[in-house]
């Protein structure tokens, strides 16, 4: 299911959704304006390599230019190509802006750059020893989702389902299956080596955004609640 479009109108303009969104189309125009070796070299900069995270390695210190936790920050902002790219922004766009907007713009920058790090740790704790760089904004996205989750099960998305065109269903059950395709990729994942899809650092994000909207969201704003448009709000 590809998601296009929720009915869960918002109060606030998502400005930091909007910001964020741009920061990484902007990161990625430089990263892919880049040749190929200095292109490669920035990703192992600003990438984030549990080796280097965990002290593991020196691999490439003498030409860091940030310290290795910084990096659980930067990778947010790189990602590995177009359609990474793209579908990342997406899901940031249709869910993003319900969950700034529940918040506040200073806390969620707080509130995903957080799910962003504690995703990059999960990934990492996988095998602390990789020094392939963990790059893209998804684990940070998925925090987003899990709070969406508990906020908003009930509100429709519309979504195309591939062989069928579009519909609209309930957000729960659009998050639900990604968090159960994440978890079978993830489990089918261990032992693997090399690169691909960071199946545990969506898995953490996720579950570091469940566990974290409460702290971050306003307090009137109810768990499993119906979308606005639902209860008859603008």
């Amino acid at each position: 299911m590809i998601p296009l479009h929720d009915d869960n109108p918002t109060k606030l303009t998502p400005v930091v959704t909007i910001a964020l969104i741009a920061a990484c189309v902007l990161v990625f125009f430089y990263q892919a304006s880049l040749p190929a070796g200095p292109g490669n070299t920035f990703v192992f900069q600003y990438g984030a390599i549990p080796a280097l995270v965990f002290g593991q390695t020196d691999l490439l210190e003498t030409v860091m230019p940030i310290p290795a936790y910084a990096t659980l920050i930067t990778s947010i902002f790189l990602h590995g190509g177009w359609m990474h790219l793209i579908g990342n922004m997406l899901y940031l766009w249709v869910f993003g802006n319900n969950i700034e907007d529940v918040m506040g713009h200073a806390k969620y920058v707080v509130f995903y750059l957080a799910c962003g790090i504690l995703a990059a740790l999960s990934h990492a704790l996988t095998n602390p020893s990789s020094t392939i760089p963990m790059v893209g904004a998804s684990g940070a996205i998925s925090g987003v989702l899990g709070a969406y989750l508990l906020l908003f099960p009930r509100a429709r998305v519309l979504v195309i389902m591939p062989g069928l065109g579009t519909t609209r269903v309930a957000a729960g059950f659009v998050l639900g299956m990604w968090f159960v395709t994440q978890l079978l990729s993830g489990g089918m994942s261990i032992g693997s080596e090399g690169g691909g899809v960071a199946f545990f650092a969506h898995i953490g994000g996720f579950v570091a955004g469940m566990a974290l909207i409460g702290l971050f969201k306003r307090p009137d704003v109810p768990f499993l609640a119906p979308s606005r448009r639902d209860r008859g709000e603008g």
